[in-house]
């Protein structure tokens, strides 16, 4: 049956977590592990009692990360070994397909590769560890800081703006001039032709 949020209190190993997605910015896991290595000791622990891991328990037993994998990823790469979860929803009672079905048609996966094209449940990774870098996702992520576009409830909403920048920016250009293709990325992201997309903050006047 669907669960409120349940925090399950015992840890949960980083290494034993399903995703459900393909592909992370490691830019963005980048930036996340210098950030973790910049708090104290002291601070780690109480860090972690307020990042839980948003999770489905699966048709497996097994748990599926349906929000913080570049959080995830990150403190496993610093690490850490456990983590807890919050419990979204219990769909032990389903079948593989119908769990992945549900999933996908409750916005709670995203399973799309590094070139933006839509692949199938069977190939969403095993494993934290085995997620794959998108650079546009980096430039999605880096855009949304630098105020390209406000933060939004919108699941998978820097996917969205990965694809629209995908669109429009070389991939040379954002593997080996990461800087200038931020650059016009940030003119893209004021453009009209933006306007569709979550967190969009207006043209430029």
């Amino acid at each position: 049956m669907p669960l409120s949020r349940e925090p399950r209190l015992h840890p949960v190993a980083i290494t034993e977590l399903r995703p459900t997605q393909i592909t992370v910015g490691m830019r963005e896991v980048e930036a996340k592990r210098r950030s973790w290595k910049d708090h104290p000791d002291y601070k780690k622990g109480d860090f972690l009692g307020k990042h839980m891991i948003p999770v489905i328990w699966g048709h497996d037993g097994r748990y599926y990360v349906i929000d913080h994998h570049h959080l995830t990823l990150a403190l496993h790469k610093e690490g850490v070994k456990h983590i807890a979860v919050t419990v979204i929803s219990d769909l032990r009672g389903l079948d593989e397909e119908s769990f992945w079905f549900n999933l996908d048609n409750r916005g709670w996966m995203h399973p799309f590769d590094a070139k933006g094209q839509r692949r199938g449940y069977k190939d969403v990774p095993k494993k934290i560890t085995q997620l794959v870098d998108d650079p546009f996702r980096s430039l999605a992520g880096e855009l949304r800081r630098t105020g390209g576009f406000a933060k939004d409830t919108t699941p998978f909403s820097e996917f969205l703006w990965a694809d629209f920048l995908r669109r429009r920016i070389k991939p040379k250009q954002v593997q080996t001039n990461f800087d200038k293709a931020l650059e016009k990325a940030l003119k893209l992201a004021k453009s009209e032709d933006a306007n569709y997309l979550p967190g969009w903050c207006g043209a430029i006047a």
